[in-house]
């Protein structure tokens, strides 16, 4: 996982996602999935790239239950971004990189 991206749990989600000063893009994930890991490099090039205009987080669902059950996440990985505290996109399942750089382009 890049430097950039933020380790994020039910005690911190607050404070770093909802209370952030710039849009946030939450991976929530497990590490036994399979797609979830096939989306980690997606999201440090992602980090790498926009990492100056917005905060890129993941989420362990299996550590942290309490945050994926209040956002409705049923499957993983899911994406939600997130802007000014509110949701305003979510994207579940493994998208091409470009699909995501969209929905970034469309937030900032």
């Amino acid at each position: 996982m890049a430097e950039n991206i933020l380790e994020i749990d039910d005690s911190n989600f607050e404070t770093e996602v909802l209370q952030a000063n710039k849009p946030v893009l939450v991976d929530f994930w497990a590490p036994w999935c399979g797609p979830c890991k096939a989306i980690g490099p997606v999201m440090d090039d992602l980090a790498s790239a926009f990492g100056d205009k917005m905060k890129f987080a993941k989420c362990n669902v299996d550590d942290n239950p309490v945050t994926p059950g209040k956002y409705g996440i049923r499957a993983i990985p899911t994406l939600i971004f997130f802007k000014e505290g509110k949701e305003v996109e979510t994207i579940t399942g493994m998208v091409a990189k470009s699909r995501l750089e969209d929905s970034i382009n469309k937030l900032l």
